[in-house]
């Protein structure tokens, strides 16, 4: 059953009104909400699988958890510790995103690779979204999302081969936006990495480039506000097109996402950017929600940007670090584009965020 679409905009009118080419929620149409769906989603039960998008290391344990934030959600998360612990206490990360990605993807990766490196380290899914609790399916928060690391941070404060006072986070994609705002507001967390990251408070007020316009805002916000009605109406939310299905003539970087979202190389099926959605009002918490008004708030706190050099996302890395207090450092990987740091072990920098944590959260 199709949700009623009032004063619908459609995509190719949304890429004219940005200027930008696009306007994504990290691989999805921004305010493109025509020809949406009113989809019935459950939330998942926990599998024991192994079902990531990336082999399992013989050098590393792997267990599924679960905890839960304040706002009483359940979070499904993968923990991963080194084999070669013994009995000492490790330093820990929780690691996040990319935006509409799970815990099978990106972060599962960075999370068991600095297992391996010697850390305890915990992926995790998003409320609402891959196998963490949460009703309605697929909708986000830049309010509960931040909450999800902080209640990460909770879990791995009270795990018996965790160090509590030596705990860092990673955001990738749009949760490296949400890491620096977890890092300001919870004095518990020692050290932040940011990679490929994406303000999504920003790109979801302002467009890419900050290219839309107060009228254009202004029109966007009618039409989201609206939508509310024709959902409580219905009873259920209506979704957005399913993502990253391209039709010809999209941007290069829309593109990329298929290429890691909709191939063998990134797919998963319980992720929003594979070929899902999340709901069509998902952008209202975002539009008067700044995330980094509190970034100088994270010093003396040491914190890393990692972005590519080609990357269409970068100037959002290159706004938040000339925002940013000492200590701070950004990494700029020649070549790289956007979702070479999702993936790409010859790409991410593991060397650096090894030396990073190490030093850091000695």
């Amino acid at each position: 059953m199709r949700a009623a679409q009032p004063h619908p905009i459609g995509r190719r009118a949304l890429l004219k009104l940005t200027g930008a080419g696009a306007a994504v929620l990290t691989g999805g149409p921004l305010f493109d909400i025509s020809d949406g769906e009113a989809l019935a989603m459950e939330t998942p039960t926990m599998t024991n699988e192994w079902d990531k998008t990336f082999p399992k290391s013989p050098k590393v344990d792997h267990q599924k958890i679960a905890f839960t934030n304040r706002y009483g959600i359940t979070l499904a998360g993968d923990l991963y510790l080194p084999k070669s612990r013994a009995d000492q206490r490790l330093a820990a990360l929780a690691v996040g995103g990319p935006f509409g990605a799970v815990k099978e993807q990106s972060s599962g990766l960075y999370a068991q690779t600095m297992a391996e490196r010697g850390f305890a380290a915990l992926a995790f899914d998003a409320s609402y979204t891959g196998e963490s609790g949460g009703e309605p399916r697929n909708v986000a928060s830049p309010d509960i999302n931040t909450e999800d690391f902080n209640a990460a941070v909770d879990f791995l404060g009270l795990h018996p081969s965790v160090d509590r006072e030596r705990i860092g986070i990673i955001g990738i994609c749009g949760w490296g936006g949400m890491a620096l705002n977890a890092v300001a507001v919870d004095k518990r967390i020692k050290a932040v990495v940011a990679s490929t990251m994406y303000d999504m408070t920003r790109v979801m007020s302002k467009g890419y480039n900050d290219s839309v316009t107060l009228e254009q805002r202004t029109q966007m916000l009618e039409q989201l506000s609206r939508q509310r009605w024709a959902d409580a109406a219905d009873g259920k939310p209506a979704y957005q097109p399913r993502y990253n299905e391209l039709k010809g003539g999209e941007a290069q970087f829309l593109i990329d996402y298929h290429d890691y979202y909709m191939t063998p190389r990134g797919y998963h099926a319980r992720a929003v950017n594979s070929g899902n959605a999340w709901t069509q009002t998902t952008p209202l918490s975002f539009m008067n929600m700044p995330l980094l008004s509190y970034i100088k708030e994270i010093s003396p706190r040491p914190m890393l940007l990692i972005h590519g050099e080609k990357a269409h996302s970068r100037y959002f890395s290159e706004i938040a670090y000339a925002a940013a207090a000492e200590p701070k450092e950004l990494m700029i990987i020649p070549g790289a584009s956007h979702v070479d740091l999702y993936d790409r072990l010859d790409v991410i920098p593991f060397d650096k965020l090894q030396s990073f944590f190490e030093q850091h959260l000695r």
